[in-house]
């Protein structure tokens, strides 16, 4: 006699499954149950996406983007937010909060919440992130997006609970993180999940990530902290010691920027730089070119020239064969230093190539993993 069939009820909030089996061995039930949860959860997550916006976050130490999926960046600020010290409020966040760099009254203080690619002023930091999940979101604020954050290959534990904590009181739902330069890797189109060696370079502001992956996992990764803020430094006090002249962050980005190169280029260019002399005191004028910034960055950027030389020194040997052909790719902010592709490509013999859009791979690359999780949870660092 047959046994009676089993019936199994699977309700959710738009569907009801019937499985039928006319016996079931032992252990089965428990299973089926447990898919049936999974399936539920699944349709949860996909009912609750199409009335919110997941979130792709490139929480750099200079710059913030954001990436919405269905509409691309739609952040793209400075890390910086000014705080009203006697009541604690935001008065600015992102632009209009860089704009006050150094110009701030005694009661309103500019803070950078990132340093060196991770969380330093861990209260400015979450302040930071809700707004710009506020402004990329503008939903309702019962909505929570699903979140996923590049940061550094070799933060810690602490760090990276750090940055999950801050996304997390910020509103999101969930957070997902992934290296940078992985997420760069992704955003500049590369084919990170074939059975070949893939080399990506990204010059933060803070960091330099530099990754060989193949398979869709890291060979090797290195994150070293010197990028385009110690290129800045580096003007700073060359501009103290052999000018006398003090300037500010702002200024030195924008040296770095109009003149900066890493490799000698055609041409002179000149610059005609303002600030404060340290022995008169008065505000004084005057020209550097880009021979003399060159030399005032040689020591950044050798010691990311050297990063580079130490990674290809320890991936295998068809890795570099692999590299060899294909090159190696550059992405962040920092890589649009002039001629710091050329310097590379003469230090190391190897093709290079600047990414097609060098400042938004990261963002573009942890975008592109709102729609497809499968492979976010095998790259994830959760």
């Amino acid at each position: 006699m047959l046994a009676k069939p089993w019936i199994f009820w699977s309700v959710s909030t738009n569907f009801c499954a019937v499985r039928a089996a006319s016996a079931l061995p032992h252990g089965v039930l428990p299973l089926i149950e447990s898919n049936t949860f999974l399936l539920r959860k699944e349709f949860r997550l996909s009912l609750l996406s199409r009335f919110s916006h997941d979130l792709a976050i490139d929480l750099g130490t200079a710059n913030t983007c954001v990436f919405a999926r269905g509409k691309g960046i739609v952040v793209s600020e400075p890390s910086i937010v000014a705080i009203n010290k006697t009541n604690g409020r935001i008065e600015a966040v992102g632009t209009d909060a860089k704009e006050m760099l150094g110009r701030t009254p005694g009661n309103i203080v500019a803070i950078k919440p990132m340093k060196d690619g991770v969380i330093a002023d861990f209260e400015a930091a979450e302040k930071m992130l809700a707004h710009f999940i506020r402004k990329a979101h503008r939903r309702s604020g019962w909505l929570r997006p699903r979140v996923v954050i590049g940061v550094p290959s070799e933060i810690t534990q602490v760090e990276r609970r750090a940055v999950k904590d801050s996304a997390m009181r910020a509103k999101a739902s969930e957070v997902h993180l992934i290296e940078e330069a992985m997420a760069a890797a992704i955003g500049a189109g590369m084919p990170i999940t074939e059975a070949s060696g893939n080399m990506v370079v990204d010059i933060g502001g803070g960091t330099t990530d530099i990754a060989v992956i193949s398979l869709a996992g890291v060979v090797y990764g290195k994150s070293v902290r010197i990028a385009g803020n110690e290129l800045d430094e580096a003007i700073i006090l060359h501009a103290r010691k052999v000018h006398n002249l003090l300037i500010g962050e702002r200024t030195a980005e924008r040296i770095k920027i109009e003149v900066g190169s890493a490799y000698p280029i055609e041409g002179r260019l000149t610059i005609e730089v303002k600030g404060r002399h340290m022995t008169e005191g008065k505000p004084k004028t005057v020209t550097m070119d880009d021979e003399e910034i060159r030399c005032a960055m040689a020591d950044p950027v050798r010691s990311i020239v050297q990063a580079v030389h130490d990674a290809l020194e320890r991936i295998p040997p068809e890795l570099s064969a692999d590299i060899f052909d294909r090159g190696i790719i550059l992405t962040g902010g920092g890589s649009l230093l002039k001629n710091l592709d050329k310097r590379l490509r003469d230090e190391t013999g190897l093709p290079v190539q600047l990414a097609e859009d060098p400042l938004s791979s990261v963002v573009l690359g942890a975008g592109k993993m709102l729609s497809d999780f499968n492979l976010l949870r095998r790259i994830s660092l959760d």
